[in-house]
């Protein structure tokens, strides 16, 4: 709906918040709601509202012979104890409300407290009644288990009858096996005595053994020690003879170097020397090839041999010499 007046518009928001929200209007929320007109449309049209409020909720009372002035103050009277009769009525209002709600919370109280109560009642008395039942269990156990112990106690006393039958015919048996260990342990005794004798000769003989045992191992022994004596004599005859060795084969290792250092020299010498003589032997067939091309064709001269052409021996390789040791 829309609404082509600003101060018809502002009126009704006014009726708005006061009627329907009960807020209590201003001219800066209706300003900020409506955003028309200026500041002081706001203003005035609230201030209108609230004078044809107060003018609607004034009573009046119209009598012919009435002055105005007294219908007025009576208005206000009557409205006054209206507003006043009005107020008595809703604090005794709140009052029996306050005494009703009391009251109900109290008979809630009384309630869960009866529930409760109930509630533990119903507890005990399922624990007395599985108390019953347990008893009742526990009474038909103990007649089972006494039954039972009645069967148990006849039963062990034809055992015990039994066992003391057993036992008088055990005593017997004991003082016959009482009397044969006696004559046994006689026979044992003079078994005993008869083999201690034979121990004593045994212990005896025994001496004498280990006498002529003892006297024959002191002689032993002498005679290691003199075998001992003679080993260590013979240690120490081979011990110099072993020295002496080692003395007479670092002399001959020393006499081999020495040969071998002279093997060595004419070794080389002799190696000089082969050299030198296929050096000669290239040299004297070289000299024979240029003279034999250089000769006619027809006439060829026998070559003479040369000093240089004898055959050199071979020098023999030198022998080791070992020294006999």
């Amino acid at each position: 709906m829309a609404f082509p007046k600003t101060r018809e518009l502002y009126r009704e928001v006014c009726a708005l918040l006061f009627f329907r929200y009960g807020i209590t209007p201003t001219a800066n929320r209706l300003y900020q709601l409506v955003r028309r007109g200026s500041m002081g449309t706001p203003t005035a049209v609230l201030g209108e509202f609230w004078a044809e409020l107060r003018e609607k909720s004034r009573v009046r009372i119209e009598h012919p012979d009435l002055p105005a002035d007294l219908g007025a103050a009576a208005g206000e009277l009557v409205a006054t104890l209206w507003s006043r009769a009005t107020a008595s009525a809703e604090a005794a209002l709140d009052a029996l409300r306050a005494e009703l709600e009391a009251q109900r919370a109290e008979a809630q109280q009384s309630v869960a407290a009866a529930r409760d109560e109930l509630g533990r009642v119903e507890t005990a008395l399922e624990q007395r009644t599985a108390a019953l039942l347990a008893a009742q269990v526990e009474v038909r156990e103990l007649d089972r288990a006494q039954a039972e112990g009645h069967a148990q106690r006849q039963a062990l006393e034809a055992e015990l009858a039994r066992i003391g039958a057993a036992l008088a015919a055990r005593d017997r048996e004991l003082v016959e096996v009482r009397e044969g260990f006696s004559r046994d342990l006689t026979k044992q005794r003079e078994a005993a005595e008869r083999a201690e004798e034979r121990l004593r000769a045994s212990e005896k003989r025994a001496l004498l053994e280990i006498d002529r045992e003892r006297s024959a191992a002191t002689k032993l022994q002498k005679e290691l020690d003199e075998a001992t004596r003679r080993a260590d004599r013979k240690d120490a005859d081979h011990r110099r003879a072993s020295e002496a060795m080692q003395a007479q084969l670092g002399d001959a290792r020393h006499q081999a170097g020495v040969l071998q250092g002279r093997l060595d020299a004419v070794q080389a010498e002799n190696s000089r020397l082969q050299t030198e003589m296929m050096t000669l032997r290239e040299t004297e067939t070289r000299a024979r090839e240029s003279q034999q091309s250089a000769a006619p064709a027809g006439v060829r001269k026998a070559p003479r041999p040369t000093r240089s052409s004898r055959t050199v021996p071979a020098a023999k390789p030198a022998t080791r010499r070992r020294k006999t040791v």
